[in-house]
């Protein structure tokens, strides 16, 4: 069974450079067509949803805050504040390079030590298995978010497949 490191770290790498080189297509397809990249920033499926800036914040966020809880690390105070699709990128690299710093070794300490954690802001504290979380926490919502993002950009018009969903190009070792 593949350790926890060994499924955060690569799960998120390759999804968050799969969105990175989604945004890098959003911001060629913008200044081809002359279209704001507002315009996408702020797009969502269905009103209810969070708009595609909310989905990327909420993806790294579950990205970096599950290495940090699994390193036994402070979890990144990082404000939401991207306006502009520069900003979103730089939340997407500034996010993988957090999650690849921290020591493999600290995420896969105890991997069924107990996580103290709200699960949503108003929710109350609670344990769980630092696994568990991982699995059927993170990991789920991480995806989640990740493929909503993809969505909103497809949905309105950015020529993007599944190729540049999952990254392709990184090998796996």
């Amino acid at each position: 069974m593949p350790t926890m490191s060994q499924i955060l770290i690569p799960a998120t790498t390759q999804m968050l450079t799969g969105l990175g080189r989604c945004l890098d297509k959003l911001e060629a397809h913008c200044a081809a067509k002359s279209i704001d990249p507002a315009v996408f920033l702020t797009a969502r499926l269905y009103p209810d949803m969070f708009a595609f800036t909310r989905q990327v914040q909420i993806a790294c966020d579950f990205a970096g805050g599950a290495a940090a809880r699994l390193a036994g690390e402070a979890v990144p105070g990082w404000p939401d504040d991207e306006v502009t699709l520069a900003d979103v990128k730089a939340r997407v690299q500034k996010t993988l390079a957090f999650v690849q710093a921290l020591p493999a070794s600290a995420m896969d300490a105890d991997e069924d030590g107990l996580l103290t954690l709200k699960l949503g802001r108003n929710a109350p504290e609670m344990q769980m298995p630092r696994k568990t979380y991982l699995l059927d926490v993170v990991m789920p919502n991480f995806y989640f978010h990740i493929t909503t993002a993809y969505g909103i950009l497809r949905h309105n018009g950015l020529e993007i497949g599944k190729g540049d969903y999952l990254a392709r190009a990184i090998p796996r070792g």
